[in-house]
């Protein structure tokens, strides 16, 4: 790399970085917000505008896109809202979220909550935002003017999703959804719970977190998965399983791929890294829906990974005020379900990774280059000539512990409290800018 005219505007020297899969000595080289040249590591003094040398056992990672963030603004920013999710997010080594349409208020259900959505993220954002829309049963048939205003897709609910405002879908919606649609090849995104299944094993709830499992059966989503399955081939639709609790279903996931249908799934770190055996009774931080099972199933999750069943980690962060995640009692049926990650993701997943013997590239491959290529954002998620100069410098084996106050998360409450990580975040770059406070995020289309 040699000294131009028109210095760069950040050069970074490391000792290792994530480039094609696999983790070498490099110089990366960033002007106007992209990365604008790759070199063997060289030494200091490249003219640029500023320089950075990463640390010791430092590594250059790309910046995360996480595909599954509820941001809950306008509407219920008491819960989270766009300057601290982003900020989570900027600290935990995500450059990219892409928000889902619920729980503000209005849901992004038509282009005009669609600009209220915008115009609440724009003047807060710290790293890049993208939206969802919402398919729901008032909407059916005009999903194609929020998909020309620019959403990444359309959620839908196959059981009811906790809040009025955003009604689920039942089969024939699920078809009118897959077909409409398959028009003009949209993307449907599924939380793929059956609504009979789960009526048939509704209890009264209480603080045993056994009964709370067996609310929410493996059942549940084998049904729902399948009726999914059954529209795209119906269709010619494509669908992706959101958090994906139960392994049962991987092998329908697979047969579907094997058969051709357009068909994606992902998984969180919860799931990944939290077992049922382990969750005390009235620990309501952990409830989500679907739930987090046994031991025996988060193995399983973890080879449908590594099988390429499932296709990447997000982090469904989900927050709530402590009062509707704490204040009951213990009560798992009156509490919010919910896991509040974003910030933690990374570090949660290397450290189970690592004890798996799985390498950080892998951890990357999910994370970072997956997210980014299911939202078909071909210039995030990995570090490369010409793509957003995204990136992250990583510490893998520095250790912490979780304190809840001492995440950017607008609530302390976390289901992850008291625990040993590994893995640190000590800088992040957007398109060559460290993050701050200041809300140089942009907003992202289609």
């Amino acid at each position: 790399m040699t000294a131009i005219d028109d210095p760069y505007d950040l050069v970074v020297h490391a000792e290792s970085a994530f480039i094609d899969g696999a983790f070498r000595a490099a110089t990366i080289a960033v002007r106007d917000g992209l990365i604008a040249a790759i070199e063997p590591l060289g030494p200091a003094g490249v003219e640029a505008r500023s320089e950075v040398t990463l640390a010791p056992g430092e590594r250059l990672i790309p910046g995360l896109v996480d595909t599954h963030v509820h941001v809950n603004e306008p509407g219920r920013t008491e819960w989270e809202g766009f300057a601290s999710a982003t900020r989570a997010a900027a600290a935990g080594g995500v450059t990219t979220i892409v928000d889902m349409p619920l729980n503000s208020i209005p849901p992004t259900i038509d282009p005009a909550a669609l600009a209220i959505k915008r115009a609440s993220a724009a003047p807060q954002a710290v790293v890049d935002v993208g939206f969802w829309g919402g398919a729901v049963p008032g909407n059916l048939g005009t999903l194609r003017e929020l998909h020309d205003a620019g959403v990444f897709g359309f959620k839908c609910f196959l059981a009811p999703s906790g809040v009025d405002e955003f009604p689920h879908l039942d089969h024939a919606g699920l078809l009118a959804a897959l077909r409409e649609l398959a028009e003009f090849d949209g993307l449907l995104i599924v939380h793929a719970e059956d609504p009979s299944v789960l009526t048939a094993h509704e209890n009264d709830g209480g603080p045993s977190y056994p009964r709370f499992v067996d609310s929410r059966p493996p059942e549940a989503e084998l049904v729902a998965i399948r009726g999914v399955i059954d529209g795209i081939r119906e269709t010619g639709g494509r669908a992706h399983i959101l958090h994906l609790s139960s392994a049962a279903a991987l092998p329908l996931i697979a047969e579907a791929k094997a058969e051709g249908l357009r068909l994606t799934a992902e998984t969180c770190p919860h799931y990944l890294t939290l077992d049922a055996e382990h969750i005390p009774d009235g620990a309501t931080e952990f409830k989500c829906c679907p739930p987090i099972r046994d031991e025996g199933n988060r193995d399983r999750l973890w080879h449908g990974l590594l099988d390429g069943v499932i296709d990447l980690i997000v982090s469904d962060h989900s927050p709530a005020t402590a009062e509707l995640k704490l204040g009951f009692d213990g009560d798992f049926g009156r509490a919010w379900g919910g896991i509040a990650g974003l910030q933690l993701g990374l570090a949660n997943v290397w450290t189970e990774a690592a004890r798996r013997d799985i390498g950080l590239e892998s951890v990357l491959g999910w994370m970072a280059q997956a997210p980014a290529e299911f939202a078909g954002l071909s210039g995030k998620g990995r570090i490369a000539l010409g793509a957003d100069a995204d990136i992250a410098a990583f510490a893998p084996d520095t250790r912490f512990t979780v304190v809840p106050s001492a995440l950017a998360h607008k609530n302390p409450v976390s289901a992850f409290a008291g625990a040993r990580l590994r893995g640190v975040v000590t800088s992040t770059w957007l398109r060559g800018v460290p993050i701050s406070g200041e809300p140089r995020g942009r907003l992202l289309a289609r």
